[in-house]
């Protein structure tokens, strides 16, 4: 991945010596690099690695994956603090959840992830790291809707670091 990187500025810097002209422009540098990556693109299966592109679009995909997340937990506590009716029925508690995510990366990035939403936290994990000690602010009604976030951002860390 870096190697295609260093390629494509190198093409975006040729791109600008090879335009003849009198002063540096950000502009066709900008256009050196999109030619660059268009060039990158065609020849990446020669690389032996994935097009370098993919893992900064997965990055900002579950940069809004986990935005979406912290603003629909955000909306779900809320309801909780403003409905005093739905405050009497919270039933919190703490369940186990299998990872399939592994390394040193990808564990502690999940774990802090779902800390940072409203509602939930993790409070352990296993010496191995395939397994995490969730405290949920109701457990009954959003153990369900958890699971699914959780394995959201499982497939998009997946996604960023393989």
């Amino acid at each position: 991945m870096p190697a295609q990187f260093l390629i494509n500025l190198f093409i975006a810097f040729l791109w600008v010596l090879l335009q003849d002209e009198d002063q540096f422009s950000f502009y066709t540098l900008s256009i050196g690099y999109i030619v660059g990556v268009a060039i990158i693109f065609l020849m990446h299966r020669f690389f032996g690695e994935p097009f370098y592109l993919k893992r900064f679009y997965a990055g900002v995909k579950l940069v809004f994956i986990f935005i979406s997340e912290l603003f629909q937990s955000s909306y779900f506590v809320l309801q909780y603090i403003v409905d005093s009716r739905k405050r009497e029925q919270i039933e919190p508690g703490i369940f186990r959840y299998e990872t399939s995510l592994e390394g040193e990366w990808e564990v502690p990035v999940l774990a802090m992830l779902l800390t940072l939403t409203p509602g939930s936290v993790v409070m352990e994990v296993t010496p191995d790291g395939r397994a995490f000690y969730i405290h949920a602010m109701d457990l009954i009604r959003s153990k369900q809707n958890l699971i699914s976030s959780l394995e959201r951002f499982e497939k998009a860390i997946m996604e960023v670091t393989r």
